[in-house]
Protein backbone atom coordinates (compact mmCIF):
# COMPACT_ATOMS: atom_id res chain seq x y z
CA UNK A 1 0.00 0.00 0.00
CA UNK A 2 1.08 3.68 -0.70
CA UNK A 3 0.47 6.76 0.84
CA UNK A 4 -0.54 8.92 -1.75
CA UNK A 5 -1.30 12.74 -1.56
CA UNK A 6 -3.81 14.34 -4.15
CA UNK A 7 -3.88 18.33 -4.61
CA UNK A 8 -6.56 19.40 -6.35
CA UNK A 9 -8.80 16.05 -5.54
CA UNK A 10 -11.67 18.25 -5.96
CA UNK A 11 -11.39 19.10 -9.53
CA UNK A 12 -12.32 15.95 -12.10
CA UNK A 13 -8.56 15.18 -12.82
CA UNK A 14 -7.69 14.69 -9.02
CA UNK A 15 -10.82 13.07 -7.93
CA UNK A 16 -10.61 10.51 -10.35
CA UNK A 17 -7.01 9.65 -9.14
CA UNK A 18 -8.20 10.04 -5.76
CA UNK A 19 -11.18 7.69 -6.79
CA UNK A 20 -8.61 5.22 -8.37
CA UNK A 21 -5.90 5.13 -5.86
CA UNK A 22 -8.77 4.30 -3.06
CA UNK A 23 -9.85 1.39 -5.01
CA UNK A 24 -6.56 -0.36 -4.64
CA UNK A 25 -6.26 0.39 -1.47
CA UNK A 26 -3.75 2.87 -0.87
CA UNK A 27 -3.89 5.11 2.01
CA UNK A 28 -4.90 8.37 0.27
CA UNK A 29 -5.18 12.15 1.51
CA UNK A 30 -6.88 14.46 -0.82
CA UNK A 31 -6.73 18.27 -0.45
CA UNK A 32 -8.00 21.22 -2.10
CA UNK A 33 -8.64 25.13 -1.60
CA UNK A 34 -12.26 25.42 0.53
CA UNK A 35 -14.93 26.69 -1.50
CA UNK A 36 -15.74 29.27 0.47
CA UNK A 37 -12.54 31.09 -0.26
CA UNK A 38 -12.51 30.42 -3.53
CA UNK A 39 -13.95 33.07 -5.36
CA UNK A 40 -12.73 31.60 -9.01
CA UNK A 41 -10.83 28.72 -10.31
CA UNK A 42 -10.21 26.87 -7.10
CA UNK A 43 -5.55 26.52 -7.41
CA UNK A 44 -5.75 23.45 -5.31
CA UNK A 45 -8.24 21.54 -7.42
CA UNK A 46 -10.06 22.16 -10.68
CA UNK A 47 -7.62 20.89 -13.24
CA UNK A 48 -10.26 19.74 -15.92
CA UNK A 49 -12.54 21.77 -14.06
CA UNK A 50 -15.12 20.96 -11.24
CA UNK A 51 -15.52 17.31 -10.15
CA UNK A 52 -18.08 15.89 -7.96
CA UNK A 53 -16.04 15.32 -5.27
CA UNK A 54 -15.45 17.33 -1.87
CA UNK A 55 -16.40 15.53 1.64
CA UNK A 56 -13.20 14.69 3.12
CA UNK A 57 -10.79 16.75 1.98
CA UNK A 58 -7.91 18.80 3.90
CA UNK A 59 -7.99 22.49 3.32
CA UNK A 60 -4.48 22.86 1.28
CA UNK A 61 -3.35 26.03 -1.46
CA UNK A 62 -1.06 24.41 -3.67
CA UNK A 63 0.44 27.99 -3.40
CA UNK A 64 1.19 27.60 0.17
CA UNK A 65 4.60 25.79 0.73
CA UNK A 66 4.40 25.17 4.56
CA UNK A 67 0.90 23.43 3.78
CA UNK A 68 2.26 21.88 1.16
CA UNK A 69 5.16 20.27 3.62
CA UNK A 70 3.08 19.37 6.01
CA UNK A 71 0.24 17.72 3.92
CA UNK A 72 2.87 15.67 2.34
CA UNK A 73 4.84 14.77 5.05
CA UNK A 74 5.19 10.53 5.16
CA UNK A 75 3.49 10.42 1.51
CA UNK A 76 5.51 8.01 -0.75
CA UNK A 77 4.19 10.24 -3.62
CA UNK A 78 2.01 13.26 -5.02
CA UNK A 79 -0.51 13.81 -7.30
CA UNK A 80 -1.44 17.19 -8.31
CA UNK A 81 -3.92 18.10 -11.07
CA UNK A 82 -4.35 21.90 -10.23
CA UNK A 83 -5.47 24.98 -12.67
CA UNK A 84 -6.05 29.04 -11.53
CA UNK A 85 -6.54 31.72 -14.44
CA UNK A 86 -3.46 33.86 -13.01
CA UNK A 87 -1.20 34.04 -15.42
CA UNK A 88 1.55 33.25 -13.13
CA UNK A 89 0.19 30.44 -10.88
CA UNK A 90 1.34 27.47 -13.14
CA UNK A 91 5.25 28.42 -12.76
CA UNK A 92 4.41 29.89 -8.80
CA UNK A 93 2.72 26.23 -8.10
CA UNK A 94 5.84 24.42 -9.58
CA UNK A 95 7.93 26.34 -7.24
CA UNK A 96 5.78 26.03 -4.05
CA UNK A 97 6.04 22.60 -5.08
CA UNK A 98 9.59 21.96 -5.06
CA UNK A 99 10.04 23.71 -2.19
CA UNK A 100 7.44 21.97 -0.38
CA UNK A 101 8.01 18.64 -1.25
CA UNK A 102 11.25 19.17 -0.52
CA UNK A 103 10.55 19.75 2.88
CA UNK A 104 8.75 16.90 3.38
CA UNK A 105 11.35 14.51 1.98
CA UNK A 106 9.17 13.57 -0.72
CA UNK A 107 10.51 13.03 -4.23
CA UNK A 108 8.06 11.29 -6.33
CA UNK A 109 6.10 13.97 -7.83
CA UNK A 110 3.03 12.84 -10.75
CA UNK A 111 2.52 16.50 -12.58
CA UNK A 112 -0.90 16.87 -14.92
CA UNK A 113 0.25 19.17 -17.62
CA UNK A 114 -1.35 19.88 -20.96
CA UNK A 115 -1.26 18.33 -24.66
CA UNK A 116 -0.83 21.87 -26.28
CA UNK A 117 3.27 22.05 -25.05
CA UNK A 118 3.74 17.87 -26.11
CA UNK A 119 5.80 16.93 -29.26
CA UNK A 120 3.14 15.82 -32.01
CA UNK A 121 4.48 12.51 -34.34
CA UNK A 122 6.69 14.86 -36.50
CA UNK A 123 8.43 16.46 -33.55
CA UNK A 124 6.34 19.77 -33.85
CA UNK A 125 4.80 20.71 -31.13
CA UNK A 126 0.86 20.79 -30.41
CA UNK A 127 0.55 24.32 -29.54
CA UNK A 128 2.29 25.15 -33.57
CA UNK A 129 0.10 22.90 -35.33
CA UNK A 130 -1.89 24.20 -38.51
CA UNK A 131 -5.65 25.74 -37.27
CA UNK A 132 -4.43 24.83 -33.59
CA UNK A 133 -5.87 28.30 -31.20
CA UNK A 134 -3.25 30.79 -30.70
CA UNK A 135 -5.18 32.77 -28.14
CA UNK A 136 -3.91 31.04 -25.67
CA UNK A 137 -0.34 30.65 -25.89
CA UNK A 138 0.69 32.52 -23.16
CA UNK A 139 -1.73 30.09 -20.96
CA UNK A 140 0.84 26.73 -22.79
CA UNK A 141 3.99 28.79 -22.17
CA UNK A 142 3.22 28.92 -18.92
CA UNK A 143 2.74 25.22 -18.06
CA UNK A 144 6.37 25.03 -19.70
CA UNK A 145 7.66 26.69 -17.15
CA UNK A 146 6.41 24.96 -14.60
CA UNK A 147 8.26 22.32 -16.10
CA UNK A 148 11.12 24.01 -16.50
CA UNK A 149 10.66 24.83 -12.72
CA UNK A 150 10.99 20.82 -11.78
CA UNK A 151 13.48 20.18 -14.66
CA UNK A 152 15.83 22.55 -12.28
CA UNK A 153 14.65 20.82 -8.92
CA UNK A 154 15.65 17.75 -7.85
CA UNK A 155 12.07 16.17 -7.95
CA UNK A 156 11.78 12.78 -9.37
CA UNK A 157 8.79 14.38 -11.69
CA UNK A 158 6.56 13.07 -14.58
CA UNK A 159 3.74 14.85 -16.40
CA UNK A 160 1.31 12.94 -17.80
CA UNK A 161 -1.24 15.35 -19.54
CA UNK A 162 -4.40 13.90 -22.44
CA UNK A 163 -2.73 13.42 -25.89
CA UNK A 164 -5.16 15.23 -27.15
CA UNK A 165 -8.09 16.17 -24.38
CA UNK A 166 -10.45 14.17 -22.66
CA UNK A 167 -13.13 12.45 -23.73
CA UNK A 168 -15.99 15.13 -22.10
CA UNK A 169 -18.73 13.09 -24.55
CA UNK A 170 -18.10 9.74 -23.14
CA UNK A 171 -16.37 9.55 -19.66
CA UNK A 172 -16.76 5.91 -19.10
CA UNK A 173 -13.58 4.16 -18.20
CA UNK A 174 -12.21 1.80 -21.96
CA UNK A 175 -9.91 -0.24 -19.51
CA UNK A 176 -6.51 0.83 -20.94
CA UNK A 177 -4.28 3.81 -21.93
CA UNK A 178 -0.87 3.97 -23.84
CA UNK A 179 1.60 6.87 -23.74
CA UNK A 180 2.07 8.34 -27.47
CA UNK A 181 2.60 11.56 -29.26
CA UNK A 182 0.27 14.26 -29.06
CA UNK A 183 -2.35 14.31 -31.50
CA UNK A 184 -5.52 17.00 -31.16
CA UNK A 185 -7.70 14.22 -32.23
CA UNK A 186 -6.93 12.04 -29.40
CA UNK A 187 -9.19 11.15 -26.36
CA UNK A 188 -9.00 9.73 -23.27
CA UNK A 189 -11.70 9.53 -20.26
CA UNK A 190 -10.86 10.84 -16.98
CA UNK A 191 -11.10 7.37 -15.27
CA UNK A 192 -8.42 6.26 -17.64
CA UNK A 193 -6.47 8.84 -17.41
CA UNK A 194 -6.35 8.45 -13.46
CA UNK A 195 -5.01 4.58 -14.13
CA UNK A 196 -1.80 6.69 -15.70
CA UNK A 197 -1.78 8.67 -12.57
CA UNK A 198 -1.81 5.95 -10.43
CA UNK A 199 0.48 3.48 -12.14
CA UNK A 200 3.07 6.41 -12.31
CA UNK A 201 3.07 7.71 -8.43
CA UNK A 202 1.87 3.48 -7.24
CA UNK A 203 5.35 2.07 -9.58
CA UNK A 204 7.17 4.59 -11.22
CA UNK A 205 8.55 3.55 -14.69
CA UNK A 206 8.79 7.48 -16.58
CA UNK A 207 10.89 10.45 -15.32
CA UNK A 208 11.57 13.45 -15.67
CA UNK A 209 9.63 13.86 -18.98
CA UNK A 210 6.23 15.16 -20.08
CA UNK A 211 4.24 12.19 -21.62
CA UNK A 212 1.10 12.18 -23.71
CA UNK A 213 -1.92 9.59 -22.86
CA UNK A 214 -4.62 8.20 -24.81
CA UNK A 215 -6.33 5.17 -25.10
Amino acid sequence: MSKILVIGARGRAGSAAAAEARGRGHDVLGAARPRSTTPGPAAGGTAGGAGSGGAGLAAGDVLDVGRIAELAAGRDAVIAGVYDAAPDFFPRAARALVEGLGKAGVRRLVWVGLASILPTADGTLLMDTDGYPREYRSFFRAHQTALDVFAASDLDWVSLAPAGDFDHADPSAKGGYRVGPADARARISYADFAVALVDEADHPTRHRAAHGVLV
